[in-house]
């Protein structure tokens, strides 16, 4: 009988959180699809090349936190950026925050885990990527990005003329959002049957033990291992709401979510392929310190009783 109740719970759940998660995610992607129609790419290039070092940083950190892409995603939009003259610090500064901090991830730990958290988690994501832009620039890493070179297309499609022209973006945008939605479905689905599942049938006594607040190696383990995980931030969120809730640490939490989205194997296979050794460790390196880093500070303010 007990198992039959541990899955009605775990159903239940399961229905609940894909539902919310699928409502969200498609409301997120189409304002991010307007955000696209309003704010094209090129703009974007045209802007990140007019910047000095300092200011450039925060525009760069700002415009990855517009791109709704997964880390390997993000790899052709900094090849890009590194084509058309972008500065190395500035285009680094993208690298780390598209990842990590896009109006998807943001929402959705929003919904997840609240108001504090998410703000506290944005805060230090956009920091360590402006902050890490500047210091690698500084110190000469951009030597070790190899010659990349994109073909060049024409950009001769126009722009939409009359009334039509809002209506024509509207469109995009929504096209946009369910295209994107069809990419994330099965990531989103995957995660809240894993939370479902943990949720239903692992106690919370193991969790505890294993990554509780107590544990002092919770945080740099956690960090570690999301890494080669490779765990989109759609399917790892509501994964780590779960580990929440049954007593996992919010500090674990956190560098669990910020190494699975925001580096991974493939990515770093395909950075290898522009970056040289010393700058791919320097990558995986500031990923790293900044799970480590927001895992301890998340860990010191749940203690504080600050978060909740």
């Amino acid at each position: 009988m007990t198992a039959i109740n541990d899955l009605f719970t775990a159903g239940q759940f399961f229905v609940i959180i894909t539902v919310e998660l699928v409502i969200l995610f498609i409301g997120i992607s189409f304002l991010v699809g307007l955000i696209r129609e309003y704010v094209p790419e090129e703009k974007i290039r045209k802007i990140l090349t007019s910047k000095h070092q300092g200011v450039g940083n925060i525009f760069g950190a700002f415009f990855g936190a517009l791109t709704p892409f997964c880390s390997c995603s993000t790899i052709p939009i900094l090849i890009g950026l590194l084509d058309v003259g972008v500065p190395f610090g500035i285009a680094y500064s993208f690298l780390i925050a598209s990842p990590l901090l896009n109006p998807v991830i943001f929402f959705l730990i929003l919904a997840l885990f609240g108001v504090v958290p998410t703000l506290t988690y944005t805060a230090i994501t956009f920091s360590i990527a402006v902050i890490s832009g500047i210091f690698l620039e500084r110190i000469g890493y951009g030597r070790y990005v190899k010659a990349v070179t994109l073909e060049r297309g024409c950009c001769c499609d126009g722009e939409d003329t009359g009334n039509s022209v809002h209506k024509t973006r509207l469109s995009r945008a929504l096209i946009f959002a369910f295209r994107l939605f069809r990419q994330v479905i099965p990531y989103l689905i995957l995660g809240a049957a894993i939370g479902a599942f943990i949720y239903g049938f692992i106690p919370e006594e193991l969790i505890v033990a294993v990554a509780g607040p107590d544990n002092p190696l919770a945080i740099p383990v956690a960090a570690i291992i999301g890494v080669p995980m490779y765990i989109r931030a759609e399917t790892i969120i509501p994964i780590s709401a779960v580990l929440l809730e049954k007593g996992m640490g919010i500090g674990a939490v956190m560098a669990l979510i910020i190494g699975g989205a925001g580096a991974s194997i493939p990515e770093v296979t395909l950075l290898a392929s522009i970056f040289e050794k010393r700058l791919v460790i320097a990558f995986v390196g500031t990923v790293l310190g900044v799970a480590v880093m927001a895992g301890l500070l998340f860990q010191i303010l749940a203690q504080a009783g600050i978060i909740t």
